[in-house]
């Protein structure tokens, strides 16, 4: 069990590793290991509304999959539309999102995200994140359009500053704070273009259990770990201590 949950991380992010490796050892087809991550994402998503996480980010197919064959593209894609029909998201209060290349999705999937999106749009309890067709490098590359064509708009004469505020604001995540704690599972030990601005300073914490049986004891050992290190954001450890000892005295004093 999640050791203090008065410090639960507001925002985990999740890369979603080892289906495929799973269904190899089972002796199943791949697909089969897509299926068994879809329950994974739902205990994983129930697990963290109760524990009071406010964002879960799932990295669920990347730009790179699109190299995959086209089999296994299909099933995936079908996946995400059967799954959208799910109570998960009325039942537990919790609002869906999603963020990467939406044009490169067939159109019916791009329509019941959309649909998902504004059934859900009033749920307060968390925000799902699902990234799709999604990549960081093609995040930040549109960003920096972004912001080119307000320049442009605005016919200025010359370049506004432009601050990492301006980028934060202009990339699609813009809607929710950074992540505090990234889990991969699956036992590899790089982040594969995911979130790249956004994880700066959050904590990673890498995982040889498969996806398909990342349970909720697993979640919990992964926010243990994430609550027994020191977050400083480049400070010392001392400077730290005084923030938090000042942070006190001046809750006392209201």
């Amino acid at each position: 069990m999640a050791s203090d949950l008065n410090h639960i991380p507001q925002h985990i992010a999740i890369i979603m590793d080892g289906n495929g490796r799973w269904a190899k050892a089972q002796g199943l087809p791949r697909t089969a290991g897509h299926v068994q991550g879809v329950e994974t994402v739902k205990t994983i998503t129930e697990e963290c509304v109760r524990l009071g996480v406010k964002y879960l980010t799932l990295y669920t197919f990347s730009t790179e999959n699109w190299n995959r064959p086209a089999d296994e593209i299909s099933a995936l894609m079908g996946l995400v539309l059967t799954n959208l029909e799910t109570e998960l998201f009325q039942r537990n209060n919790v609002r869906f999102r999603v963020i990467g290349e939406r044009s490169r999705l067939p159109q019916d999937v791009q329509q019941k995200l959309s649909e998902t999106e504004q059934r859900t749009a009033a749920n307060s309890k968390m925000t799902l994140v699902v990234a799709l067709s999604y990549s960081a490098r093609w995040e930040i590359t549109e960003a920096v359009k972004s912001i080119c064509a307000s320049v442009l708009e605005q016919h200025l004469e010359q370049l506004p500053e432009i601050s990492e505020e301006t980028v934060s604001r202009h990339l699609q995540t813009a809607f929710m704070p950074d992540p505090d704690l990234l889990i991969r599972t699956g036992g590899e030990l790089r982040v594969s273009n995911y979130l790249l601005w956004q994880i700066a300073y959050s904590e990673l914490y890498f995982c040889d259990t498969y996806w398909p049986d990342f349970d909720a004891e697993a979640l919990h050992q992964a926010i243990a770990s994430y609550q027994g290190r020191e977050r400083r954001f480049g400070k010392t450890s001392e400077q730290i201590e005084g923030d938090a000892l000042t942070t006190t005295q001046n809750e006392g004093r209201n």
